[in-house]
């Protein structure tokens, strides 16, 4: 049974955001905090499978969470659910290791859908968030593509998986655009990540663009 973990301060939206959750985890439970020394405190004694987590609490940030979280539960997936889309919230949570970044303006379909995707081992992102993301590291100075790819020992079947991942598509998408099933795009794509050494879409994203993919056809 999945273990939820929901730091948010507003009670109106910790309730939304606890149906949206039932709506997609049908059996889950969840337990509820709103304060990051409470949910810190929570982390040190109990298990969980997912954390959703605001950023702006009133005692501080849920990007301390996701850090006690990778430290005492590693296999923890952390999910950002905030109204931040700037680089000074976005580019800190990633790099402290949220598997996903959502935005509270999306609508409620949309969110459902992106969490529905974590069963398939695709974080949720929030499409404008993935933008950014790529146009960030598109302004980064970058050595030349063939030489990175050295680097990485990338082959050109994984460049291509690589590649479609960061550009948003699903792996059963990406399974008929090659021609392969959904569970050898699940095999690339769990390669590339341990070569690359990311654990995110987001960071599988920064990379290919560090990688030159995107210049590609």
């Amino acid at each position: 049974m999945n273990h939820i973990l929901l730091l948010e301060d507003i009670p109106e939206i910790r309730a939304w955001l606890k149906a949206l959750v039932k709506q997609v985890f049908a059996n889950a439970q969840i337990t509820e905090c709103s304060r990051v020394q409470d949910a810190l405190s929570l982390v040190n004694g109990q298990r969980f499978t997912l954390a959703l987590l605001d950023l702006g609490l009133p005692d501080g940030s849920g990007v301390e969470v996701i850090a006690a979280l990778r430290e005492k539960q590693p296999e923890v997936q952390s999910v950002i659910v905030t109204i931040h889309d700037d680089d000074e919230h976005l580019f800190p949570a990633l790099q402290a290791g949220a598997f996903g970044y959502l935005l509270k303006e999306q609508s409620r379909e949309l969110l459902v859908e992106q969490l529905q995707r974590m069963s398939q081992g695709e974080p949720p992102l929030s499409p404008s968030i993935a933008r950014k993301v790529i146009a960030y590291f598109a302004a980064q100075v970058k050595k030349p593509t063939s030489t990175l790819l050295h680097e990485v020992s990338l082959t050109e079947r994984e460049s291509e998986v690589l590649l479609r991942v960061a550009k948003g598509f699903t792996l059963p998408e990406i399974g008929v655009q090659l021609g392969l099933s959904r569970h050898t795009i699940a095999d690339y794509v769990k390669q590339i990540y341990r070569k690359l050494n990311v654990s995110s879409r987001a960071e599988a994203a920064l990379e290919a663009q560090r990688l030159g993919l995107f210049g590609r056809n």
